[in-house]
């Protein structure tokens, strides 16, 4: 495990001392302000007009708009986990990927580091540097806790809004296996990117693509959809077959990378 950690290490050293993890937390933050304003303007606006005609005369749909938590967080956490799959990949894409463009993955299996070693660290250094990137998000609810209000006395439902957190950390740990995957099979940055992103953004979006579809497989195609299992996370609920299907995903992931991995130290 020491060796894991030292090349964990070590990829946090090229991230933090390169200005690409820097370039992804501006534009994960600015985005993420852009739509947290977005948002918040639309709340004010319809907590307005309920004021001026009062809730019982307002469409059934502005419902989720009584308190900030419904109406601000669990939409923004929405359009976050599209930006997620989308922002995650450039981070992790050159995992394996620059290895072998700059003829150093050669070097890496002549070291006494074993193949899980090494999947292990590169795995762990990237899922830093990601969460480190979606760590600046949790700002917007806590300006919300700081300056908003209800009349309950909390501005936010805490446990709803962590829960939703918590689903977007397990989608960018998830992001961070696949586009690994993908990195270990090209010598090429920009390939591992775009293949990586296709297939989260598909992957996310799975449900919405087969609603027209016939059953059975229709429901079967749901249950594998990243959307269904992290819905009821981004509503404040736990659910532990979402949390299963995520721990495989990503175990599944790390056992192909590092079968690929190890097939090449032999080859």
């Amino acid at each position: 495990m020491r060796n894991a950690l030292a090349i964990a290490k070590k990829e946090l050293g090229i991230y933090f001392t390169t200005p690409w993890a820097y370039v992804v937390f501006t534009l994960m933050t600015l985005v993420g302000a852009f739509f947290f304003v977005g948002m918040l303007q639309t709340f004010v606006q319809i907590q307005e007009l309920a004021r001026a005609y009062s809730w019982a005369r307002m469409p059934p749909a502005y419902n989720d708009y009584k308190n900030l938590t419904d109406g601000v967080v669990v939409p923004l956490w929405g359009v976050m986990l599209i930006i997620t799959v989308i922002l995650t990949p450039p981070l992790a894409m050159g995992l394996f990927a620059r290895e072998k463009r700059q003829r150093t993955f050669e070097l890496l299996m002549t070291l006494p580091v074993r193949p899980w070693e090494i999947v292990a660290g590169k795995y762990l250094g990237g899922l830093g540097v990601v969460l480190a990137t979606l760590g600046t998000t949790i700002v917007f609810p806590l300006i919300l806790a700081a300056f908003g209000a209800s009349e309950s006395g909390q501005a936010l439902e805490w446990q709803t809004v962590l829960l939703g957190y918590g689903g977007l950390l397990l989608l960018g740990a998830l992001s961070v296996s696949v586009t690994m995957l993908v990195s270990a099979f090209t010598e090429s940055e920009m390939l591992a990117l775009v293949i990586s992103v296709i297939v989260m953004l598909c992957w996310l979006l799975l449900r919405g693509l087969v609603q027209s579809s016939d059953e059975p497989l229709r429901s079967i195609v749901t249950q594998l959809s990243l959307e269904s299992h992290l819905q009821g996370m981004m509503r404040g609920l736990v659910e532990l077959k979402g949390l299963v299907f995520f721990v495989s995903a990503i175990v599944f992931c790390l056992l192909a990378t590092h079968r690929k991995v190890e097939s090449e130290r032999w080859a």
